[in-house]
């Protein structure tokens, strides 16, 4: 179940990224200003909160979510901010001087970002992106606070039967290490098959 929410919210959250980084790079200052918004507030509230209001407070507007719902969504808007931010920064920092190249020899805006910012901007991403996995993994654990039984949630279960918190909890963290270890595996492949040569 920790899999599953985890892997679901980190493409939800991608796909809300890029959508907020169009929105950061747009021309049109209602996007801008509506992706900026988002970030600050998603960045500047803790996630568990946005958990509560997505969960016990959508029925109020309408928007009733089943647990599991609720966690997936409510972690990927959460990360999505993060994300955004990542992507953002890998593209601002590739070389201008690479863009106004392309763009010289007649490549248009959307061209230019294609074909030669993002694939640039790819490697750079890379590691961020793994960092925000990593975090999203490990702030899994919050969605237990909303009855989704995942790992933290199971383990608080066999805690009321066993009386062995010390334990079980041990047990639980080196889950989320084995998890957390294969997402750096995976970063750093992908970092080592995108390095320049």
């Amino acid at each position: 179940m920790t899999l599953s929410i985890s892997v679901l919210a980190i493409l939800l959250g991608f796909c809300i990224a890029v959508i907020l980084v169009a929105g950061r790079l747009s021309d049109f200052f209602v996007a801008r200003w509506f992706s900026r918004a988002y970030v600050s507030v998603f960045r500047g509230t803790p996630c568990l909160v946005q958990l509560f209001v997505l969960y016990f407070g959508g029925p109020q507007i309408g928007l009733e979510l089943e647990p599991y719902s609720a966690g997936v969504i409510g972690l990927a808007l959460n990360i999505g901010a993060y994300m955004a931010e990542s992507i953002r920064g890998a593209i601002i920092n590739v070389d201008r001087g690479q863009a106004e190249a392309a763009r010289s020899i007649g490549f248009g805006r959307g061209q230019t970002l294609w074909l030669v910012t993002l694939p640039q901007a790819a490697r750079l991403m890379i590691r961020p992106l793994g960092v925000n996995a990593v975090a999203l993994i490990k702030g899994s654990a919050l969605v237990s606070t909303i009855s989704v039984i995942e790992l933290t949630y199971t383990a608080q279960r066999f805690i009321s039967s066993t009386y062995k918190p010390f334990e079980i909890f041990a047990v639980s963290a080196a889950i989320y290490i084995v998890m957390v270890y294969a997402v750096r595996f995976l970063v750093d492949r992908l970092d080592q098959h995108f390095a320049p040569r």
